[in-house]
């Protein structure tokens, strides 16, 4: 898809969420993934942090991030898979104002190209909360990797054409 260069290149303010038990900030290889394609991109990492697998503690830290007016976007890696634990796309249920159904349609069907009918264990999603968007991916760095190339890298450059997400950041509030 085509990049239009005439328009000026405007950076998202992006903070990362890691959702897992067991990963530190010194072992998180999916989050370090995101940092370096956000911040390779020309985007700002706001903020990061690493949440255990527990619906109540997703949600307020996604409430914390979309009450920072600052912030455009928030992507979670981990969490979205069909086990006992996996309860990121819960979360985001309960702050959503709007679910993006297109966003998982079109990661899985992108991580089908790779993994094959594996993909269908994903439950990637992702919606827009009170103005700020919210992406769930897979916590393999393989899914990070697929969720922003294939999607995210365009769709969060106001430069991409025929249209973006942020484009469309300033009229999200609206009622």
């Amino acid at each position: 898809m085509p990049i239009d260069d005439s328009i000026a290149f405007r950076p998202v303010r992006i903070a990362i969420l890691t959702v897992s038990d067991t990963r530190t900030l010194a072992d998180d290889r999916s989050g370090d993934t995101l940092v370096d394609r956000l911040t390779g991109a020309g985007h700002e990492l706001a903020d990061r942090a690493i949440i255990r697998d527990d619906t109540d503690l997703i949600v307020a830290r996604l409430h914390s991030w979309i009450d920072d007016e600052t912030l455009d976007c928030i992507i979670t890696t981990g969490g979205t898979g069909v086990t006992g634990r996996d309860v990121t796309p819960e979360a985001l249920e309960r702050v959503a104002d709007k679910m993006i159904p297109g966003f998982g349609e079109l990661f899985r069907w992108l991580s089908y190209a790779k993994i094959g009918t594996s993909t269908i264990q994903s439950r990637a999603t992702a919606c827009v909360a009170r103005g700020t968007y919210i992406f769930a991916l897979p916590g393999s760095t393989g899914a990070v990797k697929d969720g922003w190339d294939g999607i995210l890298a365009t769709q969060l450059d106001i430069r991409h054409r025929p249209c973006n997400f942020v484009e469309l950041m300033p009229r999200l509030r609206e009622r």
